[in-house]
């Protein structure tokens, strides 16, 4: 017969569980894996990565032997219209047929020697050389304008070129014009030079020159006086000042006075007689 549990006092209490073992600690020098457990996330993948650029070494050989292989070959071929290696093969054959062996400047050297620029002559002007009076504008220099007219030469200069402004004394520019006229004044001994003087239309009034009567007569003196200098003879010299009285242009602008300003040697003959 089963015997009854004897009861539970009340001030009792239940016995504990018995305990678990304790667990082993790792050794000191163990290693822990970090790839699982609480030490995943703090796991580093320390694999190389492959190296997926590899072929770009290869292509930058190939683009270099590339580039090499065309030097040489501009080499060989030598600067534009020098004819081609070919060519240069089939002469150096040819001499070598007729016995004649290149120098060693030539077989030291791969290029073809550059030929020297050939000087290019400049278009010669026909009418220039064939025109008696061109030929004279060119002896006399273009500060002296050189003209045609009724039979006539005129040798047209200003006044700037000249003389100082109001002043009637040769400056060292006009007196180098004047002897550039000098000789082509002397080949022709026998004919009449008149000498004209001419102003703008502004007044003026000075004690040496009243006005410009005075002015463009004395700037005429001093030309004929320098050319009878140079060795010109004073019975073929006449010189006269017309002041304002025959402008070139208008007188109301800086512009047009300066060209009315001037100083004209007319030579009393024929144009073609000039030319020699």
């Amino acid at each position: 017969m089963a015997t009854a549990d004897p009861p539970l006092d009340a001030d009792a209490t239940p016995a504990a569980p018995p305990a678990a073992p304790p667990q082993p600690l790792p050794p000191p020098n163990a290693r822990v894996s970090t790839q699982g457990g609480r030490y995943r996330r703090w796991h580093l993948d320390s694999r190389p990565e492959a190296d997926e650029e590899g072929w770009l070494l290869t292509y930058l050989d190939v683009i270099t032997l590339i580039l090499v292989m065309m030097v040489v070959m501009l080499a060989f071929a030598g600067p534009p219209g020098s004819g081609s290696s070919a060519e240069g093969a089939q002469a150096a054959s040819g001499q070598a047929d007729a016995g004649t062996a290149p120098s060693p400047a030539a077989q030291a050297s791969i290029v073809p020697p550059v030929p020297l620029p050939v000087p290019v002559a400049e278009p010669v002007n026909a009418a220039a050389t064939e025109d008696p009076l061109a030929q004279l504008q060119q002896r006399v220099g273009n500060d002296i304008q050189v003209l045609r007219s009724d039979g006539l030469v005129r040798f047209r200069m200003s006044s700037e070129l000249m003389f100082g402004s109001g002043d009637a004394s040769l400056s060292a520019q006009g007196r180098a014009a004047l002897d550039r006229l000098v000789p082509e004044l002397a080949a022709e001994p026998g004919v009449r030079l008149i000498i004209e003087g001419h102003t703008d239309s502004v007044p003026i009034q000075s004690e040496r020159f009243p006005s410009n009567w005075e002015l463009s007569s004395g700037r005429a003196g001093a030309v004929a006086r320098h050319l009878i200098e140079r060795g010109v003879a004073p019975q073929r010299l006449q010189a006269s000042g017309f002041a304002d009285t025959r402008p070139l242009a208008a007188r109301d602008n800086p512009v047009d006075r300066g060209l009315n300003r001037r100083v004209e040697l007319v030579m009393e003959m024929p144009a073609p007689a000039m030319g020699r």
